[in-house]
């Protein structure tokens, strides 16, 4: 989709590029504050799946533990819309080698809850050698880790300063639009929040 989207009465989202993984947009009739807010909302409050904790059963690689939790942690996994942070997913492997552990090779308690893409190397196996583990994904925000972020959010402003070219690239949890749909869907409902403090 691409064309004028009214974001507010004033302000207008004009989509220039629209693809799963890229999505730019001019943003006008919006102040720096607002424009900032956006792109902060965007890398910090859209929630998204990452494994965070990891239970090691085997482990006779070259590498520690720690170091092959935190190259799980990295993998963006797929994170559709519905799920809360009470949700959990569970994603494991039983691999030996001699051989290269990919993330396809993770197997997914919830078969919506994936590795977002299948061909990125965690750690190379030499013969005799074995990796057993269960990782669990929890759904968090980047404020809490980065590995939480959905995506690469920038923007620039023209030199009148009355518009803003945002650069939206997801990291594959989701679509790119996605982040922009639910980076709004946050924003609203933080103000839902606002507007019933100041009524009590």
């Amino acid at each position: 989709m691409k064309g004028l989207v009214p974001i507010s009465g004033y302000m207008k989202i004009n989509i220039t590029e629209n693809t799963p993984t890229v999505l730019r947009f001019t943003l006008s009739g919006a102040s720096v504050n607002t424009a900032n807010a956006l792109r902060r909302l965007a890398i910090n409050s859209v929630p998204t799946f990452a494994i965070d904790s990891v239970t090691f059963y085997e482990n006779s690689t070259s590498m520690f533990d720690e170091y092959v939790a935190h190259r799980l942690g990295l993998i963006p996994l797929a994170t559709p819309k519905g799920y809360d942070e009470k949700d959990e997913a569970v994603l494991s492997a039983d691999f030996e080698g001699p051989g290269t552990l990919y993330s396809r090779d993770l197997k997914s308690s919830d078969k919506a809850v994936k590795v977002a893409n299948e061909d990125i190397p965690i750690i190379k196996l030499a013969e005799g050698q074995r990796l057993k583990f269960d990782g669990k994904a929890i759904l968090r925000t980047g404020i809490i880790s980065s590995k939480f972020q959905p995506g690469l959010v920038t923007y620039s402003q023209s030199e009148d300063g009355k518009t803003f070219d945002f650069y939206i690239e997801s990291f594959g949890q989701m679509h790119a639009k996605d982040i922009l749909d639910r980076t709004l869907a946050v924003a609203h409902e933080d103000m839902k929040e606002i507007q019933k403090a100041i009524k009590k």
